[in-house]
């Protein structure tokens, strides 16, 4: 998969949609003041969204090495095993893993 067709889905909205839960309306950026809740719902402060989205947004740092990751399409992939066997199709995935190896 192509790394540019990820991007990053932390913001303002994610973080109060997740310390919220259920259904909020409002513009991605904030500010909370332009958010829509329902009865059972507390708006958080701005320092539990801050603090979420620190959270949020270091498990996507922690996950980039997927996202550089780049192996041939499955269909290519497919066909080195059925023409060259498993052994040469592990060597072309190991050179993509040991590119991007998975921090520690």
């Amino acid at each position: 998969m192509n790394p540019d067709s990820f991007t990053n889905p932390n913001n303002f909205f994610s973080a109060v949609q997740l310390l919220v839960g259920g259904q909020i309306t409002g513009p991605n950026n904030g500010p909370i003041s332009e958010y829509t809740f329902h009865e059972d719902q507390t708006p958080p402060t701005e320092e539990a969204i801050q603090a979420k989205l620190k959270e949020l947004q270091a498990e996507y740092d922690a996950k980039q090495y997927q996202r550089d990751r780049i192996y041939p399409p499955i269909g290519e992939q497919l066909d080195e095993i059925y023409h060259n066997g498993i052994d040469e199709w592990k060597i072309t995935i190991k050179k993509v893993k040991d590119a991007h190896p998975k921090p520690e």
